[in-house]
């Protein structure tokens, strides 16, 4: 069985997408529609922007997930059996799954960017990766340093031995000293614009809610396994809830991961720019195929 996997935010690279627009014209329709919509040239930044553009949160998102699906869109051939896209990808799969036209997805994604650009003003934070630890020992650190005061929670299970921490710039200033005192192999402060997947993201989840409310959803054509519970999922209403919830919590990739191999998955195919998504099935899934959709 095949199991498609869509980035998220991480992903970017200038020049990004701009072979596709030059080679498939339904790359480059999807590509012109999504500058109508979004109100400004958005491909004008993804081809020729500077990697200092392409990181601003209201781009990168929009961006990301466009690459990804006008990438879908030129393989008729891939027909996935499950889908699942990390954080921001979870919508590129939503479309690839039936369960999202193309126009209300990106509009559903450049609402999210915004809310979540707002929310890192009124709330700062930042998110650190840590390598070489068990997660529940992460876990129990981040637990024992919000009880001190300073937000800080478990946001992103990529793979065994990494885990992204996500909290107030405090939070992760003190976890990363505790983490590495506990035997943590290395601890990252990440360049990031705020406490992406935490309760810091409280007031982008309640706008993203009202957004959604707005969207028409369809039962997907195949289910898509989402982050907030690594659960397979084709009722509408259920992918609703778990799209909002997505924005206070933790990402469970490696769980999804697992999930989606032991549900027969034998062949994991990344659709969108870079190969992150990759690495971390072959850490998590070695059994299984692994491989770029081009």
């Amino acid at each position: 069985m095949k199991a498609v996997v869509f980035p998220g935010q991480g992903s970017q690279f200038s020049g990004m997408g701009r072979e596709l627009y030059q080679q498939h014209p339904e790359a480059q329709r999807l590509m012109n529609q999504a500058n109508d919509i979004l109100g400004f040239a958005l491909t004008d930044v993804m081809f020729t922007g500077s990697d200092e553009d392409l990181r601003r949160t209201d781009v990168t998102q929009p961006a990301i997930f466009l690459h990804s699906v006008a990438l879908f869109s030129t393989l008729p051939e891939l027909r996935p059996d499950m889908v699942a896209g990390h954080s921001l990808g979870e919508f590129s799969a939503l479309v690839a799954a039936g369960v999202l036209q193309f126009e209300d997805a990106l509009q559903l994604v450049a609402q999210r960017a915004q809310a979540m650009q707002a929310a890192c003003e009124e709330q700062p934070g930042t998110m650190a990766a840590i390598l070489g630890l068990d997660d529940a020992v992460v876990e129990r650190i981040c637990q024992e340093i919000s009880q001190q005061g300073h937000a800080v929670v478990a946001a992103n299970y990529n793979c065994p031995g990494q885990l992204v921490i996500s909290g107030s710039r405090p939070g992760i200033e003190q976890a990363c000293e505790a983490l590495k005192a506990a035997g943590a192999k290395r601890a990252l402060p990440l360049p990031v614009g705020g406490a992406f997947h935490s309760p810091l993201m409280q007031s982008a989840e309640a706008a993203l809610a009202r957004a959604i409310e707005r969207t028409s959803f369809s039962a997907g054509r195949c289910p898509v396994y989402q982050n907030v519970d690594a659960a397979p999922h084709t009722d509408p209403d259920e992918i609703r809830q778990n799209l909002v919830r997505q924005l206070t919590a933790p990402v469970r990739w490696t769980q999804s991961v697992q999930r989606m191999a032991q549900d027969g998955a034998t062949e994991f195919v990344e659709c969108g720019p870079g190969k992150v998504l990759q690495g971390l099935v072959k850490k998590i899934a070695p059994q299984a195929a692994a491989a770029s959709a081009v």
